[in-house]
């Protein structure tokens, strides 16, 4: 069973608290790294896969120190996003021009895109640079009002049990006859396919006998929309998970609910049994 990498980028402006953050992350089981720069993280992605289940939640500080951050986190986080595994998250910090001046004044830093120590001019072109990535982060924190104590909190708060987050996904096979599951998330129809019900042979068994399994999955047609089928699940089970859903139920449908459906069902939940937390339930498939 592949584990599932959970990965959190973070980033926002300079003084906002993504030094907290990151500690924060640290004491709660986050292997953590400050200042990568963008063009890594894919190879990064790739060490942490390969740590096979060792690293499973990892926090990741990019920001303006990078120098060229723009010109490649988004090619690097298109890169990771193809290459699968990981689940990435952005968050991103931010606070109000005054509490930014009031942070670097107290601890005498400079502000890395000051010109000549003024800050608040360093502090405008900032936001300028970070408004694409704030448009696209998972998590807006504004810190204003908020002190290192109550940072950490929030960060404890929201992301400890990040790697216990699970989805169940429940498959359920049915036959519009017997009419459509108003449980069911999204359902596909499978009537389209050839029937097992005009081959007299296979008409009192199911789509579990493995003859009526093998009669559905060896048309032309069923391979090319199990794959299609597939490749949407593998594709919306992850954006899913990231939206906090908690259970998934996929409906696939026949005639009768007995064969065709039953069939498929079937080849679903073979496809991710060993990824997800998942049944599959045959509604009508003894209804006549």
């Amino acid at each position: 069973m592949q584990t599932e990498i959970n990965l959190l980028i973070i980033t926002g402006l300079s003084g906002a608290g993504k030094s907290v953050t990151i500690d924060a992350l640290e004491d709660i089981g986050f292997f953590c790294v400050d200042n990568l720069p963008p063009a890594l993280i894919p190879k990064f992605g790739d060490l942490i896969v390969q740590s096979q289940g060792k690293v499973t939640k990892v926090g990741l500080v990019c920001d303006m120190r990078g120098g060229d951050f723009f010109n490649t986190v988004f090619d690097a986080l298109q890169e990771l996003e193809q290459k699968g595994g990981v689940n990435y998250q952005i968050v991103f910090l931010e606070a109000d021009d005054s509490t930014i001046v009031r942070r670097f004044k107290e601890t005498r830093r400079r502000h890395p895109l000051a010109k000549d120590g003024r800050v608040v001019e360093g502090i405008h072109e900032e936001r300028e640079m970070l408004e694409e990535i704030r448009g696209k982060a998972d998590l807006i924190i504004n810190t204003t009002n908020l002190k290192a104590s109550a940072l950490r909190q929030q960060i404890v708060e929201r992301f400890s049990h990040i790697d216990q987050q699970h989805m169940k996904v429940d498959i359920m096979s049915f036959g519009f006859k017997h009419g459509v599951p108003i449980e069911a998330d999204m359902i596909f129809d499978v009537r389209f396919l050839p029937n097992p019900h005009y081959v007299d042979h296979l008409r009192p068994l199911t789509g579990r006998d493995q003859d009526v399994y093998d009669y559905v999955m060896k048309w032309p047609i069923t391979h090319a929309f199990a794959n299609k089928l597939t490749d949407m699940v593998d594709f919306l089970l992850p954006q899913f998970r990231k939206e906090g859903k908690t259970q998934l139920v996929i409906g696939i449908g026949c005639t009768g609910g007995k064969h065709r459906s039953v069939a498929l069902a079937e080849y679903l939940h073979e496809h991710i049994k060993d990824r997800e937390w998942t049944t599959v339930v045959h509604r009508d498939s003894e209804k006549s």
